[in-house]
């Protein structure tokens, strides 16, 4: 597609056909046209097979439109004009004169080219500046439509522009899918089943599959973003724009730019969140649920030591008593590979048929740890509202915050005023990164309280089992449960040890 206010490629065409020669008029003349391709890239279809003729030596001379319409880059011109060379390929432009068979000619070529590479950059960071500006300012800078909204036009500081609206039907389905999966014992696979088997599939006439969940739980574009979901953001690092006082629960969010991954943690510094203008679907304390327990999920999937199960060794087959161990599937179409328990009188001792349906890892995983997790909260006894987030407790952590962040600002003060010199200046900077650690712990643990964990070493432990890793979880299941028996039919029994 030719751009608007640009020259035609038709146009170019004739510009160059105007400086062939009349003793080459003869010649047989070969157009290669990358339409909608910039300068900036080689990787063009045209200029590809234009390059293989060149090589094969069926090209004398290559005429251009200008110099930057081969290419904008100077490294990339220059190799080019060295396989001109050992071809014995004239190079022409239209627009620019000079004879490349000099040194003189082909320093003024060099020259021209490094201006063309600094126009594309200059180009470049144009075009970055004014998009970051443009969703500084909150606006849908495209990419494909979410699922549960819809694109209307709107105008935003005197500006044209689109923004979301949510859709009624696919919006209600969106809820449904976080409430669902923010339940205890709830499973991404377990909830695609579930939508499958109601015929609850997406409105736009795709299917559901755990990768597209995955996407659509982790996207902040549906929560109704609130101070829970600045501090959760801020915490992991994350370049957030516009006040914090903006963050009222009423609109959504977006995550521009992508994440490092260093292991199982990510780095999410590169990562860019902005308040958009649409009204959010989801509350936030169920969205931030579903973020913990993908987080969760990762840091188990991710870890190194996770090739079977932190169940392993305590599944047993019902039939013959045998111990069944995890074998991994075969890749699905969305690309998941899903482990499942398998009996090992079947495998390998032969005098078992196995269990008739097929108990996979990861949904026994997520009952057993909706189970551990209830027990260790205790569920037998019935907490009072005035337990649920002890207020006396609350408020001493509110006012342990309020003094760190007062802290916070007298370092800032006493930095801009220019209080801290030489050695100073790191001991501020120790300090600065100290109160910070300080605050967040304690903005976390405020934030668990208000969930409802209360005092006490049974909510303590709840919480810690919860954020578990692989390692951690295998040693508590190996106190804490007997044995797993797996009936035939798939039937599940648990024997504690307490």
């Amino acid at each position: 597609m030719e751009r608007e206010n640009s020259i035609s490629c038709e146009t170019q065409l004739e510009y160059c056909r105007a400086v062939i020669k009349p003793d080459e008029r003869d010649e047989k003349v070969i157009i290669f046209v990358d339409n909608g391709f910039s300068g900036g890239n080689v990787d063009r279809d045209g200029f590809q097979n234009m390059m293989r003729l060149v090589r094969r030596g069926e090209v004398s001379k290559v005429i251009v439109y200008k110099l930057d319409r081969i290419s904008r880059s100077l490294t990339d011109f220059v190799n080019i004009l060295q396989e001109f060379k050992a071809h014995k390929v004239e190079f022409v432009s239209s627009q620019e004169s000079f004879d490349t068979s000099s040194p003189y000619g082909e320093m003024i070529v060099k020259i021209l080219m490094v201006f063309a590479e600094f126009e594309r950059m200059s180009i470049i960071n144009r075009v970055t500046q004014a998009y970051a500006h443009r969703s500084e300012m909150g606006f849908y800078m495209g990419g494909r439509r979410p699922y549960g909204f819809e694109l209307v036009p709107t105008v935003i500081h005197n500006i044209r522009t689109k923004m979301l609206k949510p859709l009624p039907a696919e919006g209600e389905q969106v809820r449904d899918i976080f409430e669902a999966y923010a339940r205890d014992g709830a499973s991404l696979r377990r909830i695609v089943d579930i939508l499958t088997a109601e015929g609850k599939h997406p409105l736009d006439g795709s299917g559901w599959t755990t990768a597209k969940l995955s996407a659509l739980l982790k996207n902040p574009i549906y929560v109704k973003a609130d101070l829970d979901v600045y501090d959760y953001f801020e915490r992991r690092g994350v370049q957030i724009t516009g006040d914090v006082s903006l963050f009222t629960g009423e609109c959504g969010a977006r995550l521009y730019g992508r994440a490092r991954h260093r292991s199982d943690d990510p780095d999410w510094s590169d990562l860019r969140l902005v308040l958009l203008t649409h009204p959010g679907l989801v509350e936030s304390d169920i969205w931030l649920k579903c973020q913990r327990k993908l987080e969760r999920n990762r840091q188990i999937t991710n870890s190194g030591c996770n090739p079977t199960s932190w169940l392993a060794g305590k599944v047993v087959c019902g039939k013959c008593g045998s111990t069944m161990t995890t074998i991994k599937g075969k890749r699905g179409k969305n690309g998941e590979v899903r482990r499942y328990f398998n009996c090992t009188g079947k495998t390998h001792k032969k005098i078992c048929t196995g269990t008739e349906v097929t108990v996979y890892a990861g949904d026994l995983e997520e009952m057993i740890s909706a189970c551990i997790a209830g027990k260790l909260e205790n569920p037998g006894t019935v907490r009072s509202s005035a337990e649920q987030g002890d207020p006396v407790e609350v408020n001493a952590l509110k006012l342990k915050l309020k003094a760190v962040e007062q802290s916070e600002r007298q370092l800032l003060e006493a930095a801009l005023s220019g209080g801290f010199q030489g050695d100073l200046l790191e001991i501020a900077h120790r300090k600065a990164a100290e109160l910070k650690r300080n605050r967040l712990t304690l903005q976390e643990r405020i934030e668990e309280l208000k969930r409802g964990g209360g005092p006490g070493a049974q909510a303590d432990l709840a919480l810690a089992w919860r954020n578990a890793s692989y390692s951690q979880r295998k040693s508590a299941a190996m106190i804490v449960i007997d044995k797993i028996v797996i009936d035939g039919d798939g039937g599940t029994k648990v024997f504690w040890n307490f």
